[in-house]
């Protein structure tokens, strides 16, 4: 009984290295996230792929329990079937389900936190194919629409700035990079009409992000005039910092 328990623990032990290699990457390691939102959708992934593996682990360790107890013992040889069923099972779990990458129709489908999400996972997706100033602008992109996403969770979503932020988000930002990669990569730096498409798709991006960054801060003028509001107060029902010193004396 104790050897089996020893057995039992060792391929345990075993398999989670191998799940830690995994998760860690393996010889490859896993795309940058650009964002919180894409992050978010990248670990509900992992914990269904830990989910799905932790089920196979019990009914793998149920079954060899079974047979142990019929054939009084598996022996050697069934605890190494055991092991290699339980690394079979994580072979299969570490990479499946795979992430998701959103089609560009599905980008505006949802609530608005939801498009957010999406669009940078997609972004991700696009990172390989840009030239690396556009990468840059992508990966700032990706912090300014964390920014944008949470501004969005505050209002109603039938306010119209919902339908500006997703035209902008679910529309211009792939609409953009989708056109540049339908030019043929060796034109890609050939002058046409007075640019190059890097130069066009670079300019075009900063434009975006220039939007993005004003959304957001047009989206949060209400709280912050409701802070300015609430320190006007404070000071008027408390005084000032002078005041304050002296309170606390």
């Amino acid at each position: 009984m104790a050897d089996s328990t020893r057995e039992s623990d060792a391929i345990l032990s075993a398999a989670g290295r191998s799940l830690q290699v995994q998760r860690e990457g393996g010889t490859h390691r896993p795309a940058k996230n650009i964002g919180k939102g894409s992050a978010e959708l990248k670990l509900r992934n992992w914990i269904r792929r830990a989910g799905y593996f932790g089920a196979a682990v019990v009914a793998i360790m149920l079954a060899a329990t079974a047979a142990g107890i019929i054939l009084d013992g598996i022996g050697f040889i069934g605890v190494v079937m055991t092991f290699f069923a339980v690394v079979a099972a994580l072979a299969v779990f570490a990479n499946f389900p795979k992430v998701k990458v959103p089609q560009r129709a599905d980008l505006k489908k949802g609530d608005a936190k939801q498009m957010v999400a999406r669009t940078e996972l997609w972004l991700e997706a696009q990172r390989p194919a840009l030239p690396p100033p556009a990468v840059q602008i992508v990966d700032q992109l990706g912090v300014q629409l964390d920014a944008l996403g949470l501004q969005l969770q505050a209002i109603d979503q039938a306010d119209p700035a919902v339908n500006e932020v997703r035209e902008l988000v679910g529309e211009y930002i792939p609409e953009t990079i989708e056109n540049y990669r339908k030019i043929p990569a060796h034109l890609r730096r050939e002058q046409h009409v007075g640019k190059t498409a890097d130069e066009r798709l670079i300019e075009s991006l900063s434009k975006i992000s220039g939007e993005v960054d004003r959304v957001t801060r047009r989206l949060a003028e209400g709280a912050l005039d409701d802070l300015a509001v609430k320190s006007r107060y404070l000071d008027y029902r408390f005084g000032g910092a002078e005041a304050l010193e002296d309170h606390s004396k």
